[in-house]
């Protein structure tokens, strides 16, 4: 059963965090969830323009304005969007990925919601860095922002749920909680399931081989519909080979998903969906719910 009481949103003082802000506020309006801003405070947090050029200041006292400015940015930050949500803010040091896991871990939370990109190179390899770490150690479902610069702006609702499955043993568990969600916002669920390649080489390049699609294809679409047995859905389903990450955006497109579900493995290299978890979020479109 999905239920989401507490959100922990860790921002960035820019408005990197902005639209996963916006999209934790929608989320906790409908499942009347409380929020907690997370900012926390790291050697590299080195606010421009804090000092003038020629200041002399000790270590002790740079950090100290460091945490100062930080607190007075958190207190300030998003009061528009969050009118009318509990919101609690709180400000930590330390490793980012540890505070975001150890916070969630402490503060009974139920989602996790986090930016993946920044302004410029090097926020973009920060927030992509702590976002593969937060999903490699949380066990907690964590919801991803559109990795891509260029996801479409618009107001953010959820109406069509796609849910990938990759047919493990957490699958079941993922096709629930999609179920739940769809049903919880009143939104159509599809599932989507991408097999290995089914391209053969050989000479003069590669083909497909028609039995083997045919066969790789009924396997998965005769063990779905056992797993839509076994977990009472009913949702349509599309069957694919070859790039996930490339196939389940296509999927999204066609589907017109607001969200896409991936399987949540904390504690091993990579996510489910085919090993490839991470290559997802970071292609995706739109916003990823790992669950």
């Amino acid at each position: 059963m999905l239920s989401i009481q507490r959100i922990l949103v860790p921002v960035v003082f820019a408005d990197t965090s902005r639209h996963v802000v916006n999209q934790a506020a929608w989320l906790a309006r409908r499942f009347h969830a409380e929020m907690i801003l997370l900012h926390v405070v790291t050697p590299l947090s080195y606010p421009a323009g804090l000092l003038e050029s020629g200041h002399e200041i000790t270590a002790r006292d740079l950090h100290a304005r460091i945490v100062e400015r930080a607190r007075e940015d958190l207190d300030r930050a998003l009061r528009p969007e969050l009118d009318g949500i509990a919101v609690t803010r709180m400000l930590l040091r330390g490793d980012p990925a540890h505070e975001i896991v150890t916070t969630a871990r402490d503060q009974n939370v139920d989602l996790i919601a986090m930016s993946t990109r920044g302004e410029g190179a090097f926020y973009r390899f920060l927030l992509g860095s702590v976002t593969a770490k937060v999903l490699h150690e949380s066990h907690c479902p964590v919801w991803t922002g559109a990795h891509l610069e260029d996801a479409p702006a618009r107001e953010f609702s959820i109406r069509h749920v796609l849910c990938s499955v990759d047919l493990s043993p957490h699958s079941p568990r993922t096709v629930s909680m999609a179920a739940d969600m769809a049903a919880a916002l009143n939104a159509t669920l599809t599932l989507v399931h991408i097999t290995t390649g089914v391209e053969v080489w050989g000479p003069g390049g590669s083909h497909v081989d028609p039995k083997w699609k045919e066969m790789i294809v009924g396997i998965a679409t005769a063990e779905i519909a056992k797993l839509q047995r076994d977990v009472g859905t009913k949702a349509e389903v599309i069957i694919d080979s070859g790039d996930v990450p490339q196939l389940l955006n296509r999927a999204a497109e066609r589907t017109k998903a607001d969200v896409l579900v991936i399987g949540h493995n904390p504690g091993r290299s990579h996510l489910g969906d085919n090993g490839e978890g991470y290559g997802i979020i970071r292609e995706s479109p739109i916003p990823v719910l790992a669950l």
